[in-house]
């Protein structure tokens, strides 16, 4: 077991001339929750894909437990990405008994817990579901793994205000305590108190890696507070990596 859960150094993603990571360099370690925090085009997303393996870096490296992704890697991994990608033909209990083929961390009655305290009926079809009900069905999928590295794509950008504390509160419930969450979103006033650590990113690149406790204390301000400031000049693109 590595002593850091993600390492990357010098790692950069470009599509053609148009670079998404720049030179990134980041050690996260265990039992820890972080915000990836940073404007739209900020590279985010791309970071995430790498660790779980859907993205090749153009150059650098990156180990997440000591090994590049992978296999090995994907059996340790949870990843919600950002957008559904289930057939909508599937019921909630389709896709348990496709995530207990797949990996044996899986717990299909922790699965059905969730459902129920999230109101969600597991015999539905996708397709009946809501927006806000899909995402909270991708959500207790991937915490219902005993995983090491869960990575989170906005995981409450399309659930109602009053919802959001609940679906936080799952989250905090359900993951594994000796691993990490990794968790991306823009509303940063809504997951600030269940964050350990930040990472800033500007243009593919980290300018801030800080916990909650020492921004709070040298900056006397809120993560969000600080966010807004950094950011406050930055344009916020339409184009998402």
């Amino acid at each position: 077991m590595a002593d850091s859960l993600i390492c990357c150094r010098g790692l950069s993603k470009a599509y053609g001339q148009r670079p998404a990571l720049q030179g990134v360099d980041l050690e996260l370690g265990r039992g820890r929750i972080v915000g990836l925090l940073g404007p739209n085009g900020s590279g985010k997303t791309t970071l995430i894909k790498i660790l779980c393996g859907l993205l090749r870096p153009t150059q650098g490296t990156v180990t997440v437990d000591g090994q590049a992704p992978g296999v090995y890697t994907k059996s340790i991994v949870s990843y919600l990405p950002d957008r559904m990608y289930f057939a909508d033909w599937m019921k909630a209990t389709d896709l348990f008994d496709l995530f207990a083929d797949f990996y044996a961390d899986f717990d299909r009655q922790k699965a059905m817990d969730m459902c129920r305290s999230l109101g969600v009926n597991p015999a539905d079809r996708i397709k009946t579901m809501s927006k806000g009900t899909k995402e909270k069905v991708q959500l207790v999928l991937v915490m219902a793994r005993k995983a090491q590295l869960y990575l989170l794509d906005e995981p409450i950008a399309g659930v109602d205000p009053a919802a959001r504390d609940f679906i936080m509160n799952t989250i905090l419930t359900n993951y594994n305590e000796t691993g990490t969450v990794l968790l991306s979103t823009h509303l940063i006033s809504d997951i600030e108190r269940v964050l350990d650590e930040v990472v800033f990113l500007q243009y593919g690149r980290v300018i801030l890696h800080n916990s909650v406790d020492n921004i709070r204390e040298q900056e006397g301000k809120s993560v969000d507070a600080l966010f807004r400031e950094m950011f406050r000049a930055v344009p916020m693109e339409g184009g998402r990596f």
